[in-house]
């Protein structure tokens, strides 16, 4: 019979789990297959949209350097002093270079700059009517540029001929960068109609997988339930005629348990009576209590340990055993004033009602007790550590929130309250009899309205952007300077040099914005900086950012003496770089500019 059930069983197991694997398999290889092919055609299109953003960047950029560049070329136009002639002049030759090197990057790819060789056709025959208006204006502000101071009168007319070449090109321009951007969506939404393509195929495929795999399946594993069924009744049957036979034998493998357990624990043992009349103790355990060649007798309790608690332990140990095997841990103080450990089996091994012997099995546990007593100390000293590090983390982040709310109330009312009360002023000032003198005061409310929304859109910005906690530090900083540059419309400028796109850890890159943020504000604020430049490299182990700007520049040293709280904004970079285990450099000098620089090192990813 057991042999019959035993080879059913088998054959039904073996055919279940054939079928189950075979389709499983077949399953996940069709769903696996489109899986991977979604993300090689995802994969490369995203390859590509880096590309077509870049390029939309670079174009869009040319617009303003075209527009900088007519704007440096007036101001050379104008006249005025020599010194300031020179540095407009060389300003000028700086982006009329990279005006022209971006306009032929534009067209024939560039890896410097990240821009492929892909235009279309359309594209390129939108350049080839760019290209006459571009050479034009790129040769008449050279020939500006390039011109003395003597032959100053001789360039109106070049002037001119570079304000009408600007307009042109602006519109050329802005064609050529709405084409760009209405090919990138060509591309999205031809990626979109693939997506759905491949959705429509991967419910198909789970539907026929539901159909031909799940479903059989499914009945396959109702008739295996109903044989089981069948089986487990016949089971029952035959643990019932079992039943009888263990109980027949439990007595005996009682005490072959006893036995087992005296043999593999034979090194400390000791035999006594049910009233716990000691007959016989091994020599290993008369060594380990401190006897040496003293004849024992007496009651267990009194041999195995000297003190009272213990004692009480052992003869309730084997009061309990007189029936059934006891088991326990006790702490002794032995006749040599020792305190061990002991793992303790109280065994009845004598069948004969009251008067069956006992048997006591002995483990000396005292190095595990310790160890244990040791990890339980360590393990506190360490969670009281943790407890200590992270009271003091909370302690730095909520200074470093109420800082950050002083900043932004700081801001409120240095900008927005003053601004406000001098609009109420203002208002109160206008008498609407008199509407000669009120007109001029309601175009200077007209400005100051406009510096209130500037000022109140700055402050809301320097909130936590939604690109640093999506797409992480690098885009975050982007928005940064495009956002207060626009704001604020000082000279921003972000250069990614490696081009680093990685994830930081979240509370590394909130840290980092925030210096970054308070260095560039500084700079607009205090050191008045007509240019700032956020650089971001890294290597193998760092993360660098550094802020150089043109500003006024101060003294550290003296800053750092100032007793009116001024230098704060500078003690909680510093701190916040500690926080996150980095280091900030600064240097700066009056009328030479600020250099910040951030390094915070770059830990390696764990593989899953």
């Amino acid at each position: 019979m057991f042999s019959n059930a035993g080879k059913a069983k088998e054959r039904i197991d073996s055919s279940t789990f054939d079928r189950l694997r075979t389709g499983y398999v077949i399953a996940l290889g069709a769903i696996a297959l489109a899986v991977i092919s979604g993300q090689l055609l995802i994969q490369n299109f995203l390859k590509k949209q880096v590309n077509d953003s870049r390029v939309i960047n670079v174009a869009g950029r040319q617009r303003m350097l075209s527009q900088r560049i007519t704007k440096q070329t007036l101001l050379l136009s104008r006249g005025g002093a020599e010194d300031s002639l020179k540095m407009v002049r060389q300003a000028l030759r700086r982006d009329l270079h990279a005006w022209r090197q971006a306009h032929r990057a534009l067209q024939g790819g560039a890896p410097s700059l990240g821009l492929p060789n892909e235009n279309t056709a359309v594209v390129d025959s939108m350049f080839r009517r760019l290209n006459p208006i571009f050479k034009a204006l790129f040769f008449a502000v050279k020939e500006v540029a390039d011109a003395s101071a003597a032959k100053q009168s001789l360039k109106q007319g070049v002037v001119q001929e570079v304000l009408d070449n600007e307009r042109r090109f602006l519109s050329e321009m802005d064609q050529i960068v709405f084409q760009y951007d209405a090919e990138a969506q060509a591309k999205v939404q031809q990626i979109q109609r693939i997506e759905w393509w491949l959705l429509v195929i991967s419910l198909a495929i789970l539907l026929l997988e539901l159909l031909l795999i799940f479903r059989p399946a499914a009945l396959h594993v109702r008739d295996v339930l109903h044989k089981l069924l069948h089986s487990e009744q016949e089971a029952r049957g035959m643990a019932a005629e079992m039943n009888e036979l263990y109980q027949a034998k439990e007595k005996s493998l009682q005490e072959l348990r006893a036995l087992n357990y005296a043999v593999d624990q034979a090194a400390l043992f000791a035999n006594c009576s049910a009233d716990g009349q000691v007959r016989h103790l091994s020599e290993k355990l008369r060594q380990l209590l401190g006897y040496k060649n003293q004849k024992l007798r007496g009651h267990l309790s009194e041999i195995m340990c000297a003190d009272a608690a213990g004692q009480k332990t052992i003869e309730e140990s084997i009061q309990k055993a007189r029936n059934r095997i006891w088991t326990g841990e006790i702490q002794i103080s032995t006749h040599d004033e020792r305190r061990l450990w002991l793992e303790m089996a109280v065994i009845p091994v004598s069948p004969q009602g009251l008067n069956r012997d006992l048997l006591i099995l002995c483990s000396d546990i005292t190095f595990r007790k310790d160890a244990q007593a040791e990890i339980e100390r360590l393990n506190q000293e360490r969670f009281e550590e943790q407890l200590k590090q992270q009271i003091l983390r909370s302690v730095q982040v909520l200074d470093a929130q109420e800082e950050e709310r002083k900043r932004i109330a700081r801001d409120m009312h240095d900008g927005i309250g003053q601004m406000l009360s001098a609009l109420k002023l203002n208002l109160d000032s206008i008498n609407l009899d008199q509407p000669e003198k009120a007109k001029p005061k309601l175009e200077k409310l007209q400005n100051l309205t406009s510096q209130v929304i500037q000022e109140v859109r700055i402050v809301t910005f320097n909130l936590t952007p939604p690109e640093l906690s999506d797409y992480g530090i690098a885009t975050g900083l982007a928005r940064l300077a495009s956002e207060l540059g626009r704001l604020t419309g000082s000279n921003i400028l972000f250069e990614n040099q490696h081009q680093f796109n990685e994830r930081l850890d979240t509370v590394v890159e909130t840290n980092l914005y925030r210096i970054t943020q308070e260095a560039v504000n500084n700079a607009i604020k205090y050191a008045k900086a007509n240019y700032i430049l956020i650089k971001l490299s890294h290597s193998e182990s760092m993360f660098s950012i550094v802020i150089d700007d043109d500003g006024q520049g101060f003294d550290p040293d003296e800053m750092e003496l100032r007793s009116d709280g001024s230098g704060r904004g500078l003690a909680f970079m510093q701190e916040r770089m500690q926080f996150i285990q980095g280091r900030m450099f600064l240097r700066s000098e009056l009328g030479e500019g600020t250099r910040i620089t951030l390094n915070v090192p770059l830990r390696k990813r764990e593989s899953p």
